[in-house]
């Protein structure tokens, strides 16, 4: 069974840093584009960073510059630093991939900045 599990979340305040981690069983991140996505209280969940199995990375607009997502081909993981988190970078962040267009997500992992 795939399984995407998420970890690295915790409390920070503004202006810290975070590292993110998805880590994958029975699939191969790296021939799959992952995704980290984010949900907090109240909204919708939106799209913040992708890394496609070539390598290209892409970012949200409301983290450009901040956030870094890499892949550990050997560890099966891939990362998501977060550095200068603001409170509103606040949320359970998840991370995605699909394999034969069939999605998988973690379970999420809880990311809370204070002012």
């Amino acid at each position: 069974q795939v399984q995407l599990v998420e970890s690295g979340g915790g409390l920070v305040q503004s202006g810290g840093s975070l590292t993110l981690s998805c880590t994958a069983s029975r699939i191969v991140l790296s021939t799959n584009a992952v995704t980290w996505y984010r949900q907090a209280p109240g909204k919708e969940r939106e799209w913040v960073a992708v890394v496609v199995s070539g390598g290209v990375r892409n970012y949200a607009d409301s983290v450009k510059g901040r956030f870094t997502i890499w892949r550990d081909n050997e560890k099966n993981t891939v990362f998501l630093q977060m550095n200068n988190l603001k409170p509103e970078d606040t949320g359970t962040y998840y991370c995605k991939t699909i394999r034969l267009n069939r999605e998988y997500w973690g379970q999420g992992t809880q990311v809370t900045v204070s002012s």
